[in-house]
């Protein structure tokens, strides 16, 4: 039995001892053991968070953005020479196996890479002239504290790539409100943010309920919320923060769909939807857990993605050779499980079961292998709602029009996917599908983070997504300076006081 870490808050740039007396079990999935506990903080924690943040931000503010960025630069050089510790610990507190690992903490680095961008990024416009003899000038400015609340499933990118780089960089603070299932990679990243010389309360980092996380949705120095999480949370955050009159951008749940046309070279693609599917064991909003394929190669391609799928080694996160790994938590696979047994009564037929997955050494742990549904229907809750475990929908179609329409129905439009060799499909998926990050031939169509994560209908609610230019626009607001300047001359005609420019 690993000794259990009793986790810390990170509040006015210290690590502080939460006052609680309710804490959270963090999990080994690997090894179904507790290695921590994160603290339910109290809502006096949660508010000292936001006040920290705001007493940091006018001078942060007034720090210039180059001198700004140079911390960041720092950070991305500090996550370097601690990659393979970071990398651990993503494996440890999440399950995914290394190499997922690794990429999680990879994002986290490319957020800030892309964090560091930020003084050409925030640069505003001007025009001289704009009318005869005024000059305007629109400038693009912080707005003060920001709460992110972030999900379980991207320990590194979300908190600290995603939200705090751009955020911080553009002159915010923030309060980041880590998933309590792993929080302790945010927090050892925290220590990094410290060790770079960020200032004390630019950064904040609490764990903590529902009921606490309830206070940045109202509170009146909160100026925005960046929220990664299900859709009816979404839904709520989005209607009672932005009731208040703040920035929100939720990013929700996903059931994407890919579609494959009778074109496609069968091996390749299974090859491409096996990862998608499958990797991250399908606890990605990204993941790809529906394929609609034409029905005169249906059988080929079940066939194909079933042995692939059976070659797939299941094994705790830190063996670098395992591909993978368990789920989150012992109460999660149970919920996954259900929805196998659901499919099952539904109808599906089962063409690959991962119940009952036992890895040597590691009996306690939390794994589910890969598991195929095949002929799921539209009726099937199996199909249409979020399960994020790595179970894969097969519904067969009998052509292009058919599976874009079946696609085009859910009520969720992350991403969308083709696998065809026919560029006029290929076009016309790309104009006609819902979702809102289309991959031709790209099983996970996640683009680089100079564009944004721009999920739609359910999966997302807000005006400006995260990332790209949508995330510097987020975490600022435009101001337009309008400039007139008087001739000397003119003003001695018009007696014009004279200013000789002291203050």
């Amino acid at each position: 039995m690993s000794q259990i870490e009793r986790l810390k808050l990170f509040i006015g740039g210290e690590f502080i001892t939460s006052e609680t007396d309710k804490y959270t079990p963090v999990y080994d999935p690997s090894r179904g053991e507790v290695i921590a506990e994160a603290p339910c903080c109290t809502k006096a924690e949660v508010l000292a968070a936001v006040e920290a943040a705001k007493r940091a931000y006018p001078a942060w503010a007034a720090t210039p953005v180059l001198k700004r960025v140079q911390i960041l630069y720092r950070v991305r050089e500090l996550m370097i020479q601690h990659m393979e510790e970071l990398t651990y610990s993503v494996a440890r507190e999440h399950g995914k196996v290394w190499a997922e690992a690794e990429g999680d903490v990879l994002k986290a680095k490319e957020g800030t890479e892309q964090a560091i961008a930020a003084p050409s990024l925030m640069m505003g416009e001007s025009i001289m002239n704009a009318s005869s003899g005024y000059d305007t000038t629109l400038y693009r400015e912080p707005l003060g504290v920001f709460a992110g609340i972030v999900p379980f499933n991207f320990p590194a990118m979300i908190p600290m790539g995603w939200m705090t780089p751009i955020c911080i960089a553009t002159g915010n603070t923030i309060v980041i409100k880590a998933a309590s299932m792993t929080p302790m990679t945010a927090l050892k990243i925290a220590g990094l943010y410290k060790e770079a010389g960020l200032p004390a309360g630019v950064l904040n980092i609490v764990t903590c309920s529902r009921n606490e996380a309830e206070i940045f949705l109202r509170h009146p120095d909160v100026k925005g919320i960046s929220f990664v999480g299900s859709t009816s949370t979404g839904r709520h955050i989005y209607a009672t923060a932005a009731a208040e009159g703040k920035r929100v951008q939720c990013l929700c749940e996903a059931k994407n769909h890919a579609l494959v046309l009778a074109d496609s070279p069968v091996e390749r693609t299974a090859a491409g939807i096996i990862n998608a599917a499958f990797g991250c064991a399908g606890e990605r909003c990204m993941a790809l857990p529906v394929v609609c394929v034409e029905e005169c190669i249906a059988d080929r391609l079940v066939s194909a993605i079933a042995d692939a799928a059976r070659k797939i080694r299941i094994g705790p996160a830190y063996d670098k050779g395992s591909e993978l790994g368990p789920l989150v938590t012992d109460s999660h696979r149970a919920r996954v499980v259900s929805y196998i047994e659901k499919g099952i009564t539904e109808g599906a037929r089962l063409v690959l079961d991962g119940r009952g997955v036992s890895v040597p050494g590691y009996e306690s742990g939390f794994y589910l292998g890969p598991t195929i549904f095949d002929h799921v229907t539209e009726d099937m809750i199996v199909g249409r709602e979020e399960i994020f475990g790595p179970v894969l929908c097969i519904k067969r179609v009998k052509d292009f029009e058919e599976g874009l329409k079946i696609m085009n129905s859910s009520r969720f439009a992350n991403g969308s996917v083709i696998f065809t060799q026919n560029g006029y499909y290929a076009r016309e998926f790309a104009t006609r599908t819902h979702g809102g990050m289309v991959g031709v031939n790209v099983g996970i169509p996640v683009p680089v983070g100079i564009f944004p994560f721009c999920g739609h209908k359910d999966s997302f609610f807000g005006d400006l997504h995260c990332l790209g230019k949508d995330g510097y626009r987020f975490y600022t607001e435009s101001k337009a300076v309008t400039t007139r300047w008087f001739h000397e001359e003119e003003r001695k005609a018009k007696k014009v006081s004279t200013w000789d420019g002291t203050i």
